[in-house]
């Protein structure tokens, strides 16, 4: 994002089925939207996709968190299509599930709730086990 490279992230919102990652991951959105990544919280229900679309031609999908865990521990696979009308086709969805979510200003971040500052921090330190 700091390159001028428009990064637009869905995350789970509040119905999520593991608070504490939720929690974690929060910690360091302050440094991404900073930068100018775009953060937008899934509202209807859980979201539990993983998927990453590069120059309108690559798509990655999986099981992969954007974890330390997933990373070195857990047996995650991916499988990365190179393809313009797939790209298209998923940038589409992805675009459909935009608007079922709330975007996250750096003032919305800064301004929430103490008490979410406290359980951020607090479960960032869990981050190595999550």
């Amino acid at each position: 994002a700091k390159r001028g490279v428009r990064v637009r992230i869905i995350t789970p919102g509040k119905r999520i089925d593991t608070h504490t990652v939720r929690e974690a991951s929060r910690a360091c959105w302050g440094d991404l939207l900073a930068a100018g990544v775009e953060i937008y919280e899934y509202q209807p229900t859980m979201f539990h996709c993983k998927l990453i679309i590069v120059d309108e031609y690559l798509v990655s999908v999986g099981s992969t968190n954007f974890d330390s865990r997933s990373f070195k521990l857990n047996d995650e696979a991916n499988l990365n299509i190179y393809d313009r009308d797939f790209a298209r086709q998923q940038t589409s969805i992805f675009d459909g599930d935009l608007m079922h979510a709330k975007r996250i200003t750096l003032d919305d971040w800064r301004s929430r709730p103490l008490v979410e500052k406290l359980l951020e921090r607090a479960t960032a330190l869990l981050d190595p086990q999550l």
